[in-house]
């Protein structure tokens, strides 16, 4: 085994360690998100009265949300870091 093939392989085994932390950053936040914007739509059913957002502004910003955290998840699905 060369010196070279070897600095690959480390490099490829340090890689493939960020990328798995990474996704799994990017699923917890992802479902952080995701819980969030369910929060923001279904407070009403919940019990909960939210005095700041008003309803369409609750609503936006529940859409964004879940748009934010689909997306998150996605790219902790897709792991494509590095390309």
């Amino acid at each position: 085994m060369t010196v070279e093939s070897e600095e690959k392989r480390i490099e490829d085994k340090r890689q493939k360690a960020y990328s798995n932390r990474r996704a799994v950053m990017d699923f917890g936040m992802g479902i952080i998100y995701t819980a969030m914007g369910l929060f923001f739509v279904f407070s009403d059913q919940l019990g909960v009265t939210l005095e700041f957002p008003t309803k369409p502004f609750s609503y936006i910003f529940a859409g964004i949300c879940l748009l934010y955290g689909g997306f998150r998840i996605y790219r902790g699905y897709k792991k494509n870091y590095f390309k």
